[in-house]
């Protein structure tokens, strides 16, 4: 991997931008595209093809090429890297100043600095956050919370910075490149100094080709900087359903880098809608608050996940808990409690909480489960067989409701508002929430507009309905410096269209994030 810099910034230069976008920095995200922009638009194209077959009808299933990968009882992944030995409560929040602090004085055992669902890819949001991780690691007095980082998924673009190829096309750069290569060049050699290392989450992997692609990725950046092969954790967000038929090819392909799999909720229900959003009523699902952890696809997920991970001395970290402690109460510290108590039952490892005062409840039902340990590698569950079409068993104990309907237009559109401000995690009534829930209540709403849903009230869920809401939210909400406006905009386009955009960022970003530079990195 040898070439000269061909990034070419073209994003504002902010106070100590230049601090993180040097000439080595940009050199080393040039080779990491060097090397694997290619690949990766090659994945992306492979997934736009996979989602036509099956919006046409075919149905996941286990891969038989892949079989023997599975029946080979003899592989491991890596496991836990230093200070990932415990797992028990980890916090997920924004990758800022702010959050980093507030993360690194709480009681977690992990801290993720989130640059996915909940920033706002801003470009002020994505330098500053990598600044702020930057004095994080090297102002830490404690050895805890270990840091994760969680880069932007490979769907997504950095459009404030151009990379040139060497036949001179120029292109937006890849997001998740930027994010993970400016991280690792910046802090890979300081983290291992300490005692740790540098660790990631992996979010929107879809099949295990992609996971093959991240280990490649992590093998070339540990060569550059002299480090040893395996220095890297990750830890597999399963979040979409195709990758929940490929959790051991995954687990395989990364074994060496891998610490475990988690289980993403908002994002797998959310990806199972898009996968199968044309595929007619008995893919329909009920209201949001009705789809628990209990319902069979549910249950069939994360008990796979939980089975496959230890199977493989792999560590299994269970989903997000998102109310606001002071705002939910007793009745929902129970929920959350009753939650944590469940996956911890269920064998799960860790878990994530979104706010630092969920820490307390959630570690206590684990410590009542793990009694002195730090995981439950040992317990196998060898009790569990999932089949194909218990991931596909969508019944599910719920109606759609009026409620249900102004609940999703007022998640949607208030996320969207905030993430155009430049804010991606956003408390909306006693809940933080983000991107994934955002995501998952636009695409209820788009599938039952699609499919002609009538509430249990009897009011048929129709564009006019829907719209009717927003102008509700509109008239209501007259706040100085909003862009409800905007947001309507573009909660429209991915809500009440005919087509199905695949993500809101995806949408919205480029209309409404990128801007236009002032001055240049080489006059800053």
């Amino acid at each position: 991997m040898t070439s000269p810099t061909r990034i070419e910034v073209r994003g504002t230069v902010e106070p100590r931008f230049d601090e993180i976008l040097t000439p080595e920095a940009l050199g080393f995200l040039t080779r990491l595209h060097d090397a694997f922009a290619g690949r990766r638009h090659e994945r992306l194209a492979a997934r736009m093809h996979s989602r036509t077959e099956i919006d046409l009808g075919h149905n996941l299933h286990f891969l038989a090429g892949t079989e023997g990968v599975r029946n080979d009882a003899d592989w491991r992944v890596a496991g836990a890297g230093p200070g990932l030995e415990d797992r028990r409560v980890e916090l997920t929040s924004p990758a800022d100043a702010h959050s980093a602090a507030e993360a690194l004085a709480s009681d977690a055992q992990v801290w993720i600095a989130d640059f996915e669902d909940a920033l706002s890819p801003t470009w002020s949001n994505i330098i500053g956050g990598q600044i702020a991780l930057h004095d994080a690691i090297r102002s830490r007095t404690t050895d805890r919370p270990t840091i994760a980082m969680r880069p932007r998924g490979w769907h997504l673009a950095e459009k404030h910075l151009r990379y040139v190829d060497r036949a001179g096309q120029s292109s937006p750069a890849s997001a998740t490149l930027v994010d993970f290569g400016l991280y690792f060049f910046h802090n890979a050699a300081a983290l291992v100094a300490a005692g740790s290392g540098p660790y990631f989450y992996l979010p929107k992997l879809e099949n295990h080709l992609e996971a093959r692609l991240w280990d490649d990725v992590f093998s070339a950046a540990e060569a550059e900087l002299g480090l040893d092969r395996g220095t890297i954790r990750a830890t597999v967000q399963i979040e979409t359903i195709p990758a929940a038929f490929e959790m051991e090819e995954i687990l395989y392909e990364l074994r060496d880098h891998c610490a475990g799999l988690n289980a993403a909720r908002w994002d797998y229900i959310f990806s199972i809608i898009k996968n199968f959003r044309g595929r007619g009523v008995s893919f329909t699902l009920p209201d949001r608050s009705a789809i628990t952890m209990t319902t069979p696809f549910l249950r069939a997920y994360t008990e796979l996940l939980v089975s496959t991970c230890h199977r493989r001395g792999a560590y299994a970290i269970g989903g997000l808990a998102t109310h606001i402690p002071e705002r939910a109460g007793v009745e929902g510290l129970a929920v959350v409690a009753a939650d944590k108590r469940r996956e911890a039952s269920d064998g799960f490892d860790g878990t994530w909480v979104a706010h630092p005062g969920l820490v307390g409840t959630a570690l206590a039902e684990f410590d009542a489960v793990l009694d002195g340990r730090t995981d439950q590698l040992d317990r196998q569950r060898d009790d569990v067989t999932v089949t194909a079409a218990d991931l596909l068993d969508l019944t599910v104990d719920g109606q759609v409701t009026d409620a249900g309907v102004r609940a999703n237009v007022s998640s949607a559109l208030r996320y969207i508002e905030a993430w155009l401000r430049g804010v991606g995690a956003v408390a909306i009534d006693d809940r933080i929430e983000d991107a994934a829930t955002a995501e998952l209540s636009r695409a209820q709403l788009w599938q039952w507009i699609h499919h002609r849903t009538v509430t249990v009230e009897g009011s048929p869920v129709t564009r006019a309905l829907v719209t009717a809401e927003v102008e509700r939210i509109l008239q209501s909400d007259r706040a100085a410096g909003n862009r409800f406006a905007q947001a309507a905009e573009v909660f429209g386009k991915v809500t009440l269209e005919t087509d199905f955009p695949t993500f809101i960022t995806v949408a919205a970003y480029p209309r409404h994030l990128v801007t236009v530079p002032r001055r240049a990195l080489a006059a800053a």
